[in-house]
């Protein structure tokens, strides 16, 4: 733990905080300790990213904040319209145009008493939008260095990937095991063995040519993820979801990680297995190419 921590970059010393409806100073950003977050991490949340005035697939985020809101039970959660007008107004307020990430929690609000029943949450949701300028993670490493996880990815019988939730211990033990192990990131098996993600992105695999992801079925369908999907589909790259084993993942011909918040990052080995040479491949390249252009075209326009 540092003594002295240090704010990666200095510009966030000094960013505002939206907290329903009331924009607050970094230092003062609180909630309250009867909030579901601070009981059980019982939220929902999203990573936005704005490109050059404009974030970048914002319906499909607050369609998938919907849903799992919806799944979860919240009650009286605020419309998309009232969370673009809560998430421009922060924008607005640090001057952000560019090369900010966004974190968006809604949380299924303050409860009168502690208890996990959500019957004792009578305030309605909280909104956060916690705004930072924060370039993609990774972009300057030449290829990441993955270790596999004894940490398993929660298969469906036990919770539904499909909802973003803010229970990550999972992830965080994965990455945890990382850490020690002085690499980037943690591959996670779902529970029959099978690749299923990286601790905090999607994974991606090339073989002969091919494009191959895990199914959706313990790891999350995450944004990114399917526009990757969609761009290989609309710029006829052979791609496909199925199982994949260990050893498909070490005798891949290319692997790359997906997520809002790195983007298509490039993986050199996994548990000291090179990924093919360990250098990026021509279909990484050209997929980087083609989101990097995607994310740079389109968007909703900051009206500010």
């Amino acid at each position: 733990m540092a003594t002295h921590p240090t704010i990666p970059d200095p510009r966030n010393k000094d960013i505002k905080v939206w907290i329903d409806g009331t924009l607050y100073d970094r230092d003062e950003a609180k909630i309250s300790v009867f909030d579901s977050l601070v009981q059980g991490g019982d939220g929902v949340w999203e990573g936005l990213r704005v490109y050059d005035g404009k974030i970048f697939a914002l319906d499909e985020h607050l369609e998938r904040l919907q849903n799992s809101a919806h799944a979860m039970a919240f009650d009286s959660v605020p419309s998309n319209g009232d969370i673009k007008k809560a998430i421009f107004e922060t924008l607005k307020a640090n001057g952000m145009k560019d090369d900010t990430h966004i974190r968006l929690t809604l949380s299924r609000g303050k409860k009168v008493t502690s208890y996990m029943d959500p019957q004792v949450n009578q305030y309605g949701p909280t909104l956060i939008v916690l705004p930072e300028w924060k370039p993609p993670i990774h972009e300057n490493k030449d290829g990441l260095s993955l270790i596999t996880s004894s940490i398993r990815r929660n298969p469906p019988q036990c919770i539904d990937s499909k909802i973003h939730h803010n229970n990550l211990i999972n992830n965080i033990l994965a990455k945890i095991e990382a850490n020690v192990a002085g690499a980037d990131g943690a591959v996670m098996m779902d529970i029959e063995g099978y690749v299923s993600e990286v601790n905090a992105t999607n994974i991606f695999f090339v073989k002969k040519g091919k494009v191959l992801t895990p199914y959706a079925d313990s790891c999350l369908p995450g944004i990114t993820r399917g526009i990757v999907l969609d761009l290989c589909k609309e710029n006829n790259i052979p791609v496909d979801e199925k199982r994949l084993s260990m050893t498909e993942m070490y005798t891949a011909d290319e692997c790359f990680t997906t997520g809002t918040m790195g983007e298509l990052v490039h993986v050199a080995e996994i548990d000291q297995r090179v990924i093919s040479d360990g250098t990026k491949g021509s279909i990484t390249q050209l997929l980087q190419k083609l989101h990097h252009q995607r994310a740079q075209s389109t968007g909703e326009p900051l009206p500010f």
